[in-house]
């Protein structure tokens, strides 16, 4: 059975991609997004989809993104910022060694911007990610073997981080 190196989880801004190809690269293997997945199976940006098709369609998408990537990627896996709202999600992220890209609001804000393209958060964009944060940080926290704060951090801190912390987990 194959399994990925790691499963990047965090809310919005974390920086999951970013890290998880820098990540990828610095092990020789690939990085799978499980929202690009997605958007490749549905011909459409999330944005679209969720404007389109609505949240409840595109949370089934992602579902078994998730498991497809899960059961088939044996690189890095990032997942989407509410992946792992979904029950079934949860249990197929346990024994897999999940990191969870821990980021506070003000780091978050700055990175996510105006909140363009990332449809959760429309209005209020510091309130809204606010709520996603106080909602979605305890569930991160459960599903994590590894806490890395990416506050005032560069790339190459967290990546340098979840390689220490994964190594000495995991023979490779």
């Amino acid at each position: 059975m194959t399994k990925p190196v790691a499963v990047l989880v965090g809310p919005m801004g974390a920086g999951k991609t970013t890290v998880g190809r820098q990540l990828a690269a610095t092990w020789g293997v690939t990085l799978r997004d499980t929202d690009e997945d997605v958007e490749a199976v549905a011909g459409k940006s999330v944005q679209d989809l969720f404007v389109d098709e609505g949240e409840a369609h595109f949370r089934r998408l992602e579902r078994a993104a998730v498991a497809a990537a899960l059961a088939e990627h044996d690189g890095v896996v990032a997942l989407g910022g509410g992946a792992v709202l979904d029950p079934g999600t949860r249990r197929l992220l346990h024994g897999h060694d999940v990191v969870y890209l821990k980021v506070g609001l003000a780091d978050a804000v700055k990175r996510v911007g105006l909140g363009s393209g990332r449809p959760l958060l429309l209005g209020n964009v510091r309130a809204r990610l606010k709520a996603l944060l106080d909602e979605r940080s305890p569930i991160y926290e459960s599903l994590a073997r590894v806490v890395v704060e990416t506050d005032g951090r560069s790339t190459d801190e967290v990546v340098s981080d979840i390689r220490s912390a994964l190594t000495g987990e995991r023979q490779r």
